[in-house]
């Protein structure tokens, strides 16, 4: 299956953008490692002409949707505290924005490889990734590194809990078919 022709808008309503970290240090064991998910977004998605793709999320929007691991479950008060931190300290509620400049078809029609600027708390930085379709759905990850946008990660228990540098994005849409 291919990316059917034509422009396709993405956001929560037909598709999923979550940031996954993992826990490292000393203490990690009563860390978890989280799924969050960015509940206000807009993308777009245009594979006719001159392929491209754009996205604007509100850095303001990240929920805690899963916490995986540590020696208690995570409960609604830890993972408010967990997005306040992120509103607060990391993100400041900042938008997040993508562009390609470069958008390259897979030879089997199966997904594509897209490159571009990320840009994250005032800096700007290249990225790449790989979006794969199948069963009327597209989805992508890429690995980032808080710390290449000056992003320090976070750190508890006089660091003996961190969040990793790099985190996961991941996207999950429903596109209709070619």
């Amino acid at each position: 299956m291919s990316i059917a022709s034509g422009m396709h808008r993405l956001g929560p309503e037909n598709a999923t953008l979550t940031v996954e970290t993992k826990r490292l240090g000393a203490a990690s064991k009563v860390g978890h490692d989280l799924v969050i998910e960015v509940t206000s977004w807009e993308a777009e998605l245009d594979v006719d002409g001159d392929p491209a793709v754009t996205l604007t999320a509100d850095g303001g929007s990240l929920r805690v949707r899963e916490g995986t691991g540590g020696m208690t479950k995570l409960g609604d008060e830890e993972k408010a505290g967990i997005e306040r931190t992120i509103d607060e300290e990391v993100l400041r509620r900042r938008s997040v924005e993508f562009r390609s400049s470069a958008f390259e078809v897979s030879s089997d029609g199966s997904g594509a490889t897209v490159s571009g600027e990320l840009d994250l708390m005032g800096a700007s930085h290249p990225v790449s990734f790989e979006l794969r379709t199948g069963d009327g759905r597209l989805t992508g990850r890429a690995t980032l590194r808080q710390s290449d946008w000056g992003i320090k990660p976070y750190s508890a228990l006089f660091g003996t809990l961190k969040v990793a540098d790099e985190v996961e994005i991941a996207i999950d849409a429903s596109l209709p078919q070619s």
